[in-house]
């Protein structure tokens, strides 16, 4: 299998720019593509504001910096995605993804490895209907990127050993930690962590205290962020599509039900940090 030495990121949204980051960092030509100009002009913004701040608390030093900044191309051209490897980034619609996925097809050799970072979708059916699903894997980053040290590597039912076992190796590259595995619900992470979410939802819906003191409580024990501050961190939308996903893989199990709480937050548009307002006011 060619080496990787380009990376394209499609999605210049909190995951996308992220993730880019990570690659550019660790020395990878990187482009990062986004149709909207304004959510690309966004993401250099504060990938240059958090490398600055990495650099400030003597994290990174200048000439890392500039090079990671050099490492980075900011794109709305698809063309330019002909990369050895992509990572998809974007909202969590299956039938958006795999349109991305039919379009990279097309102008990438058979060589290019597909992966996407979705959270909930099956590996096995993203892949469903494309040249080459020996090459497609999910490569699951936690928010944000640039921090969080794991890594899920996902194969699914058609991903080739050799694909496994080269993301595997670029995964460290990149200085995360990988964890692969199979095609599952959810698969380690959300699967474990969705009651992280949805009992402490029961729990202000049940009225047994407010969302602060959930909050106070779980990161009095040892947790760093709190469901809600989490939720809202991750926003409200994705961790609401998420659930929704797993309650139906796991064919409607009462335990996975979408909160309706939660629900109504979206349908407010209170998603949290993105929008200024979720569970907590950010304006």
């Amino acid at each position: 299998m060619p080496e990787i030495k380009t990376i394209g990121v499609v999605g210049a949204g909190t995951m996308g720019h992220g993730i880019a980051q990570v690659c550019a960092q660790a020395g990878f030509r990187t482009l990062l593509f986004d149709i909207n100009a304004a959510a690309l002009s966004q993401a250099q913004t504060d990938i240059t504001q958090n490398l600055e701040t990495s650099r400030q608390k003597g994290k990174l030093t200048e000439a890392q910096v500039k090079n990671t900044l050099a490492n980075l191309t900011f794109t709305q051209d698809t063309l330019d995605l002909l990369v050895d490897l992509v990572i998809e980034a974007v909202v969590e619609k299956l039938e958006v993804k795999q349109g991305i996925f039919k379009e990279l097809t097309a102008i990438n050799p058979p060589s290019c490895i597909l992966a996407t970072n979705t959270s909930s979708f099956s590996i096995t059916r993203l892949a469903a209907g494309l040249e080459n699903p020996e090459r497609f894997i999910g490569m699951h980053f936690f928010n944000p990127a640039p921090l969080m040290p794991l890594v899920e590597v996902v194969a699914g039912a058609a991903t080739a050993a050799e694909t496994m076992q080269t993301v595997t190796d670029l995964v460290w590259q990149l200085n995360k930690i990988p964890v692969p595995l199979q095609d599952s619900p959810g698969f380690i992470v959300n699967r474990v962590a969705r009651h992280y979410y949805l009992e402490s939802l029961k729990l202000l819906e049940e009225q047994v205290a407010d969302h602060q003191t959930i909050d106070k409580l779980l990161e009095a024990t040892g947790f760093k962020m709190g469901p809600f501050r989490l939720m809202d961190l991750i926003g409200n939308d994705v961790n609401l599509a998420v659930t929704a996903s797993l309650f139906k893989a796991f064919n409607y199990e009462a335990r996975f039900r979408p909160n309706r709480i939660q629900e109504q937050k979206v349908d407010a548009g209170h998603l949290g940090r993105k929008t200024g307002k979720g569970f907590y006011d950010y304006s």
